[in-house]
C-alpha cells in the first residue's frame, strides 16, 4: 500500500467507530461494474454495495434524475405533498403489483415498519389480545441492525451485549415448513423471512418450501412478510425472488437497489389491508418519501426494466454459476446461487474466506467474505459475458490456492 492509502485507512481507524473490518482498498471512483482506487487500480466489483448498486456504479440516467431533482426540491417532510411521491407510488405499485406503499429510508427502517404494521393489523383486524402478538422468524436471519431487529438474531456478534430485547418473536429453522406449522399459534400475526438468506451465505431453501409456507400463512390468517431488500429488484434473475417460487407475499420489503446506490430509499409494499391500519401520527419519517428520493427511485426502477437488467441477471448468473461449479479445487465445499446472487463456500480446512478475498483483490476483483468460510459474489446486473469470463479466470486461479 502507498503512504496515501495507509493514511486514509489510519485516519478512519483513528476517528471512526471500529464496527467494520473493510478489505484494504480505498476506492475513489466507479462506473458500471468497475471501481478504481486512489492509486488508479481498477477492480471488478463483485459486491455491489451488498446489492445496492445493482444498476451499476453512477448510472448516468439515475444521476441525471438526481441532479435535476436536486435543483428543484429535495425535502418537504410529509407535512406537505410533493409532486414526486404520487408518481413513485403509482410506478412501484404498477411494477410490483402492490396495492399500498409506505416509503422509508433504510432497509432496517422498512423491516421495523413492517413489524409495527403487522402487529397493529393483528390487534385491530385479526383480534389478537393486546400485547400478545407473535412474529415468527428464522435462525441465521439478517434483517438489519436496529435494536428491535437484532433482538431476534441468532448471530452472537449481532446481538451480544445489546439487550434487553423486545419479546414477541419465535425463531425456527430456515427452510423447514414443519417447524413453521408447529410454531403457529392463535396469536401469530406474521412470518418474516428472506427468500434467500444473504448474510448467512446465500442459503437457498429447498424446493417446495415457499409454496408450503404460503399455504400455511393463508390457512392460519397470518401475514407472509418477505424481506426482499437484497433479493428484490432483479438480483436473482426475476423482479422479486418470490417469483421463482410462484407465490405472492402479503408484505414485501424493498431497499438497496431501489435507489441504484445514489440515496437511501426503502419501501414497505402491501397487497392487503396491513398498511391500512396506520393512521396519521402513528408512524412516519421526516425523510421517507422525500422528492429527491422518489425521483431517484423512479429512475432506478425505470432503467432496471428498460435496459433489460433483470433478464441479464438471469443469463449472466447462470453463466457465472456454471463457471464456478466447473472450477476443480479442493478448497471448494459448495457453490450455490440464483441469478447474480452467488456464493462459494470453502472447506474449513482451506482457511478463512477473508484471505481468498484479499488474494482476489490482487487479481482485480473485489468480493466479500461472510460467516468465516463463504465468499459472496454479487456484481452489478449490467455485467457482460466477457466480464463474467474474465472474473471466472481469476476466481479459478485463487480458489485453487491454499490459504490455510
Amino acid at each position: 500500500m502507498s503512504s496515501s492509502v495507509i493514511d486514509f485507512i489510519a485516519t478512519e481507524a483513528r476517528f471512526g467507530a471500529h464496527n467494520y473490518a473493510p478489505i484494504g482498498v480505498v476506492l475513489s471512483r466507479g462506473e458500471g461494474v468497475w471501481v478504481w482506487d486512489t492509486e488508479g487500480n481498477r477492480y471488478l466489483d463483485c459486491l455491489s454495495a451488498y446489492s445496492a448498486v445493482s444498476q451499476g456504479h453512477c448510472h448516468p440516467k439515475i444521476l441525471a434524475a438526481m441532479v435535476e431533482q436536486a435543483h428543484r426540491l429535495t425535502l418537504t417532510s410529509r407535512a406537505f405533498h410533493n409532486d414526486q411521491l404520487a408518481l413513485f407510488y403509482e410506478e412501484i405499485a404498477a411494477l410490483t403489483g402492490s396495492h399500498k406503499v409506505l416509503p422509508m429510508n433504510s432497509g432496517a427502517e422498512a423491516v421495523e415498519s413492517a413489524i409495527k404494521s403487522v402487529r397493529k393489523w393483528g390487534y385491530e383486524v385479526k383480534g389478537v389480545p393486546d400485547g400478545q402478538a407473535e412474529i415468527i422468524v428464522c435462525a441465521n436471519n439478517f434483517h438489519g441492525r436496529t435494536l428491535g431487529i437484532v433482538g431476534f438474531s441468532t448471530d452472537a456478534e449481532t446481538h451480544g451485549h445489546f439487550g434487553p430485547f423486545a419479546p414477541g418473536f419465535k425463531i425456527i429453522p430456515f427452510g423447514d415448513a414443519a417447524a413453521l406449522e408447529q410454531a403457529i399459534t392463535p396469536n401469530t400475526v406474521a412470518f418474516l423471512v428472506e427468500p434467500i438468506q444473504g448474510e448467512a451465505g446465500v442459503v437457498i431453501p429447498p424446493a417446495g418450501y415457499f409454496p408450503k409456507v404460503r399455504e400455511l400463512c393463508t390457512a392460519n390468517n397470518l401475514m407472509l412478510v418477505l424481506d426482499e431488500i437484497q433479493t428484490g429488484l432483479g438480483r436473482t434473475g426475476k423482479l422479486l425472488a418470490e417469483q421463482h417460487e410462484g407465490i405472492e407475499a402479503d408484505v414485501t420489503l424493498l431497499g438497496k437497489a431501489l435507489s441504484g446506490g445514489f440515496y437511501p430509499v426503502s419501501a414497505v409494499l402491501s397487497n392487503n389491508d396491513v398498511l391500512g391500519t396506520l393512521k396519521p401520527g402513528q408512524h412516519g419519517s421526516t425523510f421517507g418519501g422525500n422528492p429527491l428520493a422518489c425521483a431517484i427511485a423512479r429512475a432506478a426502477m425505470r432503467v432496471l426494466v428498460e435496459e433489460g437488467m433483470i433478464e441479464n441477471a438471469a443469463r449472466q448468473g447462470a453463466r457465472f454459476l456454471e463457471g464456478l461449479k466447473d472450477i476443480r479445487a479442493n478448497t471448494i465445499r459448495e457453490v450455490r446461487g440464483r441469478g447474480l446472487m452467488l456464493a462459494v463456500e470453502l472447506h474449513p480446512e482451506a482457511g478463512r474466506a477473508r484471505h481468498y478475498c484479499e488474494a482476489l483483490q490482487g487479481k482485480g476483483i473485489l468480493a466479500k467474505d461472510t460467516h468465516e468460510h463463504t465468499i459472496r459474489i454479487a456484481p452489478p446486473l449490467v455485467i457482460t459475458s466477457d466480464q463474467v469470463d474474465w472474473a471466472l479466470e481469476r476466481f479459478a486461479t485463487i480458489l485453487t490456492q491454499d490459504f490455510s
